[in-house]
């Protein structure tokens, strides 16, 4: 079950300053400019140690979904920067459009997703990723295809998420990654337990966070991440045409090495809102206990939750989290 009494200072529906956390910082960089230019810059930024067979990992999304990342934003970042790369998924734990692999693929047709090949990853079943460190697990099942690839560009659509509060690129992995009939479950659901959705808050973030760990030590350097905050509702992708309507307003695309840094950044951007415009997705994070994906990173040693944001649009000059969000307008598309 799900843990009711975290330890003190690890809940996650407590948002940390910047000025009571310590330790290094890393860098990420960071762009106003939503277009498939800006997400080029930004992912090459960080993509000094991808090399050899690549894997592109984003959330394809649920049929005529419409806030997942334009196609052809990723396919001239595959054309110009990722040639011979491979868009890479897993099938679904819940029953829907991408519960097989055949309604996965036919999904993939309807969202457009034909312009590079899409592998499957669980398509042949799956191979267990040790997890060094965990309090959970000792290793999570990741869709077997995974192990082929040398490099993998984590590209994810931020947002908010019914039940991890919000997704970024831990949870594009951790869940992502995971296979659609045992890691998910893994993540997902106490054994002999009725209900496939039991474990929650707290318990939830910890299990999907060292099943990204898992991700991250397999790959070591050769993994690189890019969010890109645009068309943030409170919902997942997954949840397709269902999705509550976008009421946070667009920000940029930032880019990172560090993934705990990356998703802490986009958090505290969100943060640094007024309160009118960030309220429903600063709601959403909060009730779901999501920020703990952020602490528990941090305890795993993911990554620094401080860094230094470098406005790209500015020579990369140092940026503060206030600026970098002074001239968002509300969402209007």
């Amino acid at each position: 079950m799900a843990q009711q009494n975290p330890q003190p200072g690890t809940g996650g529906d407590r948002y940390v300053p910047y000025e009571e956390r310590t330790g290094n910082e890393s860098i990420v960089y960071f762009t106003r400019d939503l277009s498939a230019e800006g997400l080029r810059r930004a992912y090459e930024q960080v993509a000094g140690n991808v090399s050899g067979k690549v894997g592109v990992k984003l959330h394809t999304g649920e049929q005529h979904g419409p806030n997942i990342i334009p196609r052809p934003w990723v396919a001239d970042l595959l054309a110009t920067d990722l040639p011979g790369a491979a868009i890479v998924e897993t099938n679904t734990y819940y029953e829907g459009d991408r519960y097989t692999t055949e309604q996965h693929r036919e999904t993939l047709k309807v969202n457009g997703w034909t312009f590079a090949p899409v592998d499957i990853l669980d398509e042949e079943g799956c191979t267990p990723f040790p997890v060094a460190g965990g309090k959970w697990f000792d290793e999570v099942h990741m869709g077997s295809h995974l192990a082929n690839y040398d490099s993998l560009v984590v590209l994810t659509h931020f947002k908010g998420h019914t039940q991890g509060g919000f997704g970024g690129s831990a949870k594009n992995i951790g869940i992502g990654c995971a296979d659609g009939r045992v890691g998910k479950k893994e993540i997902h659901t106490t054994p002999g337990q009725p209900d496939m959705w039991d474990i929650a808050r707290e318990e939830f973030m910890e299990r999907m966070m060292e099943s990204a760990k898992a991700v991250c030590d397999h790959f070591g350097k050769r993994i690189t991440f890019v969010n890109v905050m645009r068309n943030m509702s409170v919902s997942c992708d997954c949840e397709g045409t269902a999705a509550q309507p976008v009421v946070t307003p667009n920000v940029g695309i930032l880019a990172s090495t560090d993934i705990l840094a990356l998703d802490q950044a986009c958090v505290d951007l969100v943060y640094a809102m007024r309160e009118e415009d960030h309220h429903d997705l600063v709601e959403r994070m909060e009730s779901r206990h999501g920020l703990r994906q952020l602490t528990y990173m941090r305890e795993l040693g993911m990554g620094n939750w401080r860094y230094a944001l470098l406005d790209l649009d500015n020579g990369g000059a140092r940026i503060s989290r206030a600026d970098a969000v002074a001239h968002v307008v509300p969402f209007t598309e």
